[in-house]
């Protein structure tokens, strides 16, 4: 369980670093990606399911597409928080929240998940 634990964090990480790489309004270090892969984990462990029901009208109304822009909300309060976690913008936060959403979905689908597996 901790191995799958660690190989997602791993995703994590790489996946943060390649959308920086990508994107010219996302700077970031190697320690700022490490540490803002946990803050980022921790945030949308306890925050994102608050904002995402308290934002539920809105979420209905655009059919789910105001996840998007709660998604890069989260990355934008990691920015704010973590030093060397660097985003020009808001605009800059949910362009690469979408990104980093397609790499971590692509490198997580080459990984198999034991945790659920039971035999």
């Amino acid at each position: 369980m901790i191995q799958g634990w660690a190989l997602r964090w791993a995703i994590s990480i790489l996946a943060i670093i390649l959308t920086a790489a990508l994107l010219p309004g996302f700077r970031l270090t190697l320690w700022a990606a490490i540490v803002g892969s946990l803050f980022l984990g921790v945030i949308n462990a306890f925050i994102r399911p608050l904002l995402l029901l308290v934002t539920l009208p809105f979420n209905i109304l655009t059919l789910g597409l105001f996840t998007l822009v709660i998604n890069g909300f989260m990355l934008w309060l990691t920015a704010a928080t973590i030093r060397g976690f660097d985003i020009d913008g808001f605009g800059w936060a949910v362009l690469s929240a979408i990104i980093l959403s397609l790499i971590s979905a692509a490198g997580s689908y080459f990984i198999e998940d034991r945790m659920f597996h039971f035999k």
